[in-house]
């Protein structure tokens, strides 16, 4: 399982809308505000954007712990497929769905009706890496002329471009687009870096004896963004308000524990997905790197809230970068209300 395949999920929104609609109707309908058939509970669907793991920890402990069900509510998850949680949310065949800022972005400035409304972590799981064992590559300045295992997404050059330039070097590299397995290009030397999850392929990098060196953008200046987020559409919002807000005060209470917890969480992880999850160390390890490096925002008071400061200079970028189109795919000519493309009106005010 590898979780910079996430990353590809942007290529999914260029999809046409007849398409798409097509695609998501075939994984089955949303179940807004209906009883779920195992009596007076509330079914609430949500999307994975990649098979499990420990993004999801904190749904999947919620509903092991049975915090869902005292809130009145069935989950229901499901599974990764060709179409992305966001067109599936804004088609109304999932209530919620996993995502990160630039997917929410891209679809929101599109014209789908997508808003962010809970972020599992405080800061990003990305990071610029190469193996460990380059001695020539020092910083990011050491990657001009370097190759690039890239994943196709319009941010990354970019992004790349940017922390190379502020670290001193010329910000010219070369790319190839592979798939989900970039990170192995690293390590058998097809390529020289790439963008990795270190909450995830880091730990299975270290754990495999070929660990990566990493280089944190915001260390270079480049604005934080969320790795990780919750999503639902306005329309289901507005017609299921109370529902919204007890599925995301059970959610923040599954993170909080993740939080607290971080082994038996990982454990209950496994325990829900058994069959994809094989490696219970690894999933372990993982999570207690979230909990313990202060990745998941369980701040008392401030579980699951967005700031403001990600959205807009995270978002700016991509729009300075003309990265952001219209329904007609055009490029955006004034820059989005940020305010529009997040909402922290659904958590509680204690945030458990």
């Amino acid at each position: 399982m590898n979780r910079s395949a996430s990353l590809t999920r942007r290529g999914l929104l260029a999809a046409t809308l007849s398409a798409t609609v097509l695609a998501a109707s075939a994984c089955g309908g949303s179940s807004s505000g209906t009883e779920a058939a195992s009596g007076d509970l509330t079914e609430v669907t949500v999307a994975l954007s990649w098979t499990p793991n420990t993004d999801y920890t904190g749904v999947f402990a919620a509903d092991e712990l049975g915090y869902y069900k005292d809130a009145g509510i069935s989950l229901k998850v499901i599974p990764y497929s060709s179409t992305s949680p966001e067109t599936l949310v804004a088609h109304d065949k999932a209530d919620f769905g996993f995502s990160y800022q630039a997917g929410v972005t891209y679809a929101r400035a599109a014209g789908q009706d997508v808003v962010a409304v809970y972020a599992p972590d405080r800061k990003g799981t990305y990071a610029i890496s190469v193996s460990a064992d380059r001695d020539d590559i020092q910083s990011p300045k050491d990657l001009d002329g370097k190759t690039y295992a890239g994943f196709g997404s319009p941010d990354e050059g970019p992004l790349l471009k940017y922390v190379i330039q502020h670290d001193g070097g010329e910000g010219d590299f070369r790319s190839i687009a592979l798939d989900t397995s970039a990170y192995q290009a690293v390590y058998s030397k097809k390529a020289d870096f790439t963008i990795p999850v270190v909450t995830w392929e880091g730990v299975e990098a270290e754990r495999s004896g070929k660990p990566l060196k990493n280089f944190a953008p915001t260390d270079y200046g480049f604005p934080d963004q969320y790795s990780v987020l919750l999503a639902s559409s306005d329309k289901y919002l507005k017609a299921n308000s109370d529902v919204a807000r007890k599925f995301l005060a059970a959610t923040a209470k599954g993170y909080s524990y993740s939080a607290a917890e971080p082994e038996k969480a990982a454990d209950l992880l496994v325990q829900a997905n058994p069959t994809q999850l094989k490696d219970a160390d690894l999933v372990r390890a993982s999570q207690k790197l979230l909990a313990g490096d202060g990745y998941l925002n369980t701040e008392e008071g401030h579980v699951g809230v967005q700031d403001e400061t990600f959205w807009k200079n995270y978002g700016s970028f991509l729009y300075e970068n003309g990265l952001l189109t219209d329904a007609d795919g055009k490029k955006l000519t004034a820059e989005p209300d940020w305010t529009q493309y997040y909402t922290n009106a659904y958590l509680t005010a204690s945030g458990s």
